[in-house]
């Protein structure tokens, strides 16, 4: 089993900054890779950005691409999001996600993942 706590999530106005984090715990050295996933209000969750936790390969979705930034700290075991320009549209709750699981480049991007926070508001006013 894996643990994940998100944290970082708030209110910022459009054209701010914010830094989303994932804390990992338990079995994580059998993770293959973790993402971040968004929500907004009556809609789908839907994929953000991911990585590889050995390559460190990254996969974005094309809304945040040039926007945000995803990469990992080794020695804390921890999963960033670097959000910059933010949007009105980028309102959302955010969640991380971990698997252990081998994931291919178009699967990495869809909800196929095992283990999932509980999420943290990031909420962008115009």
């Amino acid at each position: 089993q894996v643990q994940l706590v998100e944290s970082g999530g708030g209110l910022v106005q459009a054209g701010g900054s914010l830094r989303l984090s994932c804390a990992a715990s338990g079995r994580t050295f059998s993770t293959y890779a973790m993402g971040w996933f968004r929500q907004a209000p009556g809609k789908e969750r839907e994929f953000v950005a991911a990585l590889t936790w050995r390559s460190g390969s990254t996969y974005y979705a094309d809304s945040v691409k040039g926007r945000f930034t995803i990469f990992r700290d080794n020695a804390e075991n921890t999963l960033a999001l670097q959000m910059n320009s933010l949007k009105p549209e980028d309102t959302a709750v955010y969640y991380c996600a971990a698997t252990p699981r081998i994931l291919t480049s178009v699967t990495i991007t869809t909800r196929s993942y095992d283990y999932w926070g509980q999420g943290t508001q990031v909420t962008v006013s115009s």
